[in-house]
């Protein structure tokens, strides 16, 4: 073969039926050849274009469309629903990148052993050719695919081509609303095996929670044993909890067969059978009566036989162990041996398992984990590193895991394929519940393609490899069919095979129940959801048709600033029969640093048409795992404590607590109590974690020193804080993993009046205080920078409607009285409606005001974004600090988790960088902002609490710019100080923020202190 040729036989181009694939297996093998590093490459225009004679080097695992030297302008493509190609299925565009990837290596084949070529996962269709040999092919893009190569090797040097072709007829199964990219994206390596070895291992450990006993069943295949009559004394040895078992491998039995009748006729034949025996056959079958006549024939004669065991295999069944559960709070695992015997007694094979006993059920309108109801407190996981694409290493995927858990998260949905194993292995180890989502999404072609005959068979594997592969994680208490392919007879054949195959685990579906929450029984033990309205919930809970648990597969949308109303769902869930919680969607924003210059990038930004633009960036956290706001209420509502005590308790000397986890107690955590004041924190002390047994409540003496503190001055609240008692993979001894706060009421807070003396008003012509401290004088502010949900296709243009993003003064009225001015602006919006403000100000001394707001709305105001005021001060500030809720962003419906206290931050530290620029850094409940630098000091005191914004950008700057990174440095500080901000809600995908949320009034008033203090 030349270097230009690519022609290596037969194959199936189409992608939905493998050639030469290995069976999937549970059984993991250590690897003889890494062969992950570099690699020659080439990329061609299709799968049979010839290949050229240049060659460039690439690293695997990699994509090539996230390296521009590679890709020739295949770039990364974002799309949500639609296919990036006009084709319908199962045509393959004509224009398909193909990479093509070689490596040589040298090799000493041993006689008696197997080579296998194991493929992580390639994203395409994967073809592979050793030395011109054609092997096989797989187009599973997130599961591996091996292959025997025993046959193609040779001693010496051996050249592996993997060619991957980036569409086939299977791409449809794969529009899962993420990038489309190409490569090989998971490790490659080659094993050995000898040629009579282990082939898969299978274990059922489970856990009776009546009686506190595990049983475990093990059943092991082998090769090269199945064909055998007689298998010599080949025996499987199993160790696991101290025990040692040992039984033979299973020979291969005759086929029965009816015995052919006597031809010789040379003597009288004896009779042997009763008459009619057979009969008796389908009678007991049938459970009918069996006939006085042929009840004394013996039953060893009118049985059927049952199933011989398969041939090759050692079953083995352990009852009544002495176990410790597995569960997602105490994740403990067992190490299952098992061992290939020789007839000689040496070992010829060995695999090693980790298993957790545990018993999943769904009852009535309960999910079960160990007889105990639990709460799915989950989040949706894509596979997506900002910088690597879908290739993703144990570290990230560590780190990524490790944050879920610091942040109480405890299941993922592997949201929308079966994950990289050692993500498994880690929610095994750290303790997560898994749904293991099927690597199936038909979204552009839902309506048909479920129900396709070509797409049958691929559908129906794909779903039975993640289950064959997964079987023996404990972390992985539900199987998924897949997402968004409608529903059709490929799912009822693939629900039909888990059901048989694996029947210890509940079936989960969205597209069986997306019409119909009461149908889609045959394929989703579970209802599922997407982004639920409140009131279904409530109307499922009650509907005496509801017969199974809910639990939203996606709500929460977290789009750009969103993941509003979060605690109202909780608030459901918590209170509810039949509902138990959902995946957040989703776990990581999608954007990508392709070129590594820090300048995350969605969809479009490469080019790509058509596109879904930012949709992809809706993650709780960024990129770089930095947790969003959204994730920190979370962490509050997902809290292993809650405190359901009041202030008058707290007072009293005692906190009330309840522990909120189903089955540890509260032995892991350490608790420290701390008193908020209006000057800051004061008092820190530890309290003994009081002995609370899952889903009890207890009492917190507190201590004298923090009675004293709250007798002693004004205290805004008391603070319960939960810290990790001991080190853990997850996270240090120490680690902060939630805080709760009782709140105690506040005082009045009364302005000062206006002094005696008169001070100089510094009020300009315009109405506006004039100050060498101030850039811009306050103004009346309606408007904030639309976020992605504001500007949601079913909120219907609301926002735009009002006119309120400009407001043009049209007249203004300024009257002098004794002690100040008041100030009459009438605005007109931008569709001519009428906003009227009229300010009182109140002169206290120079640069000190007290101004009395009042805010008269056109008739008619339905709904708003914010109304108050809005200031901007010279360069030179730098820091902020305030009292109010913090300290991350918060708003009306995403506050739940932020606590009240005295807050300092750098400025600069106070905005949240969507990437879509929108809307944020927020904090409600403000009572007072100080705001300090070389400039001088800003000061501003509420007695009616607002929402405080503090930034470096305009809001218009903010809505001109498209990402983040788009605005420039600046000095400048602008300050929002509202008594109304709109919640933010999940419009995007899911409820607009509750109703009392909403700004529905037209007439607001307030009051407030601003003072000015400029540096000597």
């Amino acid at each position: 073969m030349t270097t230009t040729e690519n022609a290596t036989g037969p194959w199936d181009a189409s992608g939905l039926h493998s050639v030469g694939r290995l069976p999937m297996r549970a059984l993991r093998r250590v690897p003889d050849i890494e062969l992950d590093g570099a690699w020659d490459f080439q990329l061609l225009p299709t799968p049979t274009s010839p290949l050229g004679l240049v060659w460039k080097k690439v690293q695997v695992p990699s994509l090539w469309t996230m390296q521009e030297d590679l890709a020739d302008g295949d770039v990364p493509h974002y799309t949500n629903v639609p296919m990036p190609f006009d084709e319908v299925p199962p045509q393959v565009p004509a224009h398909n990148p193909t990479g093509v990837y070689r490596r040589v290596i040298q090799l000493a084949p041993v006689p008696g052993r197997r080579t296998v070529l194991h493929v992580g996962a390639a994203s395409g269709l994967l073809r592979v050719v050793v030395n011109d040999r054609s092997v096989g092919s797989s187009s599973d893009s997130h599961l591996a695919a091996e292959f025997d190569i025993t046959e193609a090797v040779v001693p010496g040097t051996n050249r592996i081509d993997l060619r991957v072709a980036k569409w086939s007829s299977a791409s449809y199964l794969e529009d899962q609303d993420h990038w489309w990219q190409s490569g090989l994206t998971r490790p490659v390596h080659l094993y050995t095996v000898p040629d009579i070895a282990l082939a898969d291992v299978s274990a059922v450990a489970d856990y009776d929670p009546e009686t506190g006993r595990g049983d475990l069943q093990v059943d092991v295949s082998t090769t090269g044993l199945d064909h055998l009559y007689d298998v010599g004394g080949w025996s499987v040895r199993i160790e696991v909890l101290d025990r040692s078992v040992r039984l033979p491998v299973s020979p291969r039995l005759g086929t029965r067969t009816l015995p052919l009748p006597s031809l010789d006729r040379s003597v009288r034949p004896e009779p042997l059978l009763p008459d009619d025996f057979m009969d008796l056959l389908s009678i007991n079958a049938a459970g009918a009566p069996v006939p006085p006549e042929f009840r004394a024939i013996p039953a060893t004669m009118t049985k059927l036989p049952e199933p011989a065991a398969p041939a090759g295999r050692a079953a083995f069944s352990l009852s009544d162990l002495p176990v410790t559960p597995w569960s997602a709070e105490v994740p403990r695992l067992e190490d299952l041996v098992v061992h290939l015997v020789a007839p000689d007694g040496s070992v010829a094979d060995e695999a090693r398992v980790r298993v957790g006993f545990r018993r999943v059920r769904v009852e009535g309108r309960d999910l079960l984990v160990n007889g105990k109801r639990i709460l799915i407190q989950g989040v949706a996981r894509h596979d997506v590193d900002p910088k690597t694409g879908r290739v993703m290493s144990r570290e990230r995927h560590l780190a990524e895991l490790s944050l879920l858990k610091r942040f109480n998260v405890n299941a993922i949905r592997t949201s929308h394929y079966p994950n990289d194993p050692q993500v498994l292995d880690l929610c095994d180890e750290l303790g997560l519940y898994v749904i293991d989502e099927a690597d199936v999404e038909g979204h552009a072609f839902a309506s048909t393609i479920a129900d396709d005959p070509a797409y049958l068979s691929e559908i129906v594997e794909r779903v039975s490899r993640m289950v064959l592969r997964d079987r023996n994680h404990p972390s992985v208490i539900s199987w998924s069919l897949g997402n968004e392919t409608g529903y059709g007879s490929a799912h009822d054949a693939a629900a039909g095979w888990i059901r048989r195959f694996d029947p210890t685990r509940p079936l989960h579906y969205e597209g069986a129940i997306s019409t119909d929450w009461h149908s889609g029984h045959a394929v989703s033990d579970i209802l599922c959801p997407m982004y639920p309205a409140l009131a279904s919930l409530t109307g499922y809970s009650a509907d005496p048709r509801a017969d199974r648990p809910l639990i939203t597969c996606e709500y929460a949308f977290s789009m750009g600033n969103g993941t509003g109303g979060l605690s109202d769902y909780w608030e459901l869930f918590e209170s509810l029969p039949g509902l138990q919680g959902g995946f957040i969607w989703q776990f990581t924003d999608h954007s990508l640093d392709r070129d590594g210059d820090g300048r995350l990038r969605y969809g479009g930004d490469f080019g790509d048409e058509t596109h879904n633009g930012p949709m992809l960036v809706n993650g709780v956290v960024f990129p770089d795992l930095t947790p969003k706001p959204a994730l920190f209420e979370a962490r509050g509502l997902f809290s292993p404590v809650r405190v359901v005590s009041d202030a008058e308790k707290a007072r009293a000397g005692t906190l009330r607590i309840r522990n909120r986890q189903s089955f540890a107690d509260l032995g892991t955590y350490t608790l420290e109590l701390r008193v908020e004041t209006p000057t800051g924190p004061a008092g820190a002390v530890s309290v003994p974690t009081p002995e609370v047994a899952a889903g009890a409540e207890g009492t917190i003496n507190i201590p004298d020193r923090i009675r004293q503190l709250l007798a002693a001055g004004p205290a805004l609240a008391l603070t319960l804080t939960v810290r990790t008692r001991e080190d853990a993979l997850w996270a240090p001894a120490g680690t902060e993993v939630a805080a709760e706060q009782v709140t105690f009421p506040q005082a009045p807070v009364r302005l000062p009046a206006a002094p005696a003396r008169r001070p100089v008003l510094s009020v300009d012509g315009e109405g506006d205080l004039v100050h060498p401290l101030l850039r811009r004088s306050p103004q009346l502010s309606l408007w904030r920078a639309l976020t992605c949900h504001d500007k949601s296709f079913s909120l219907d243009n609301r926002f735009v409607r009002s006119g309120f993003f400009q407001l043009t003064p049209v007249d203004v009225e300024v009257k002098e009285t004794g002690d100040g001015a008041v100030v009459t602006t009438r605005y007109e919006a931008a569709f001519g409606d009428e906003v009227t403000h009229r300010r009182t100000i109140t002169a206290l001394a120079d640069g000190d005001w007290v101004l009395a707001e009042q805010v008269t709305l056109p008739e008619g105001t339905r709904d708003g974004l914010r109304v108050g005021m809005e200031f901007e001060l010279v360069d030179g500030f730098e820091d902020a600090g305030w009292v109010g809720l913090g300290p991350w962003e918060n708003y009306p419906d995403r506050r739940a988790s932020a606590l009240l206290g005295a807050w300092e931050s750098p400025i600069d530290d106070l905005a949240v960088p969507y990437l879509l620029p929108q809307e944020n850094g927020t904090r409600g409940e403000v009572t007072a902002l100080t705001l300090t630098g070389p400039a001088g000091t800003v000061r501003t005191t509420h007695p009616t609490p607002l929402h405080m914004n503090v930034g470096r950008y305009r809001v218009s700057e903010i809505e001109a710019a498209e990402h983040w990174w788009e605005l420039p440095p600046s000095d400048n500080t602008v300050v929002h100080l509202d008594i109304a901000h709109r919640g933010l809600g999940t419009a995007v995908l899911g409820p607009d923020t509750h109703p009392r949320h909403r700004l529905t009034g037209s007439e607001y008033a307030w009051e407030w202190r601003l003072t000015l203090e400029q540096s000597d």
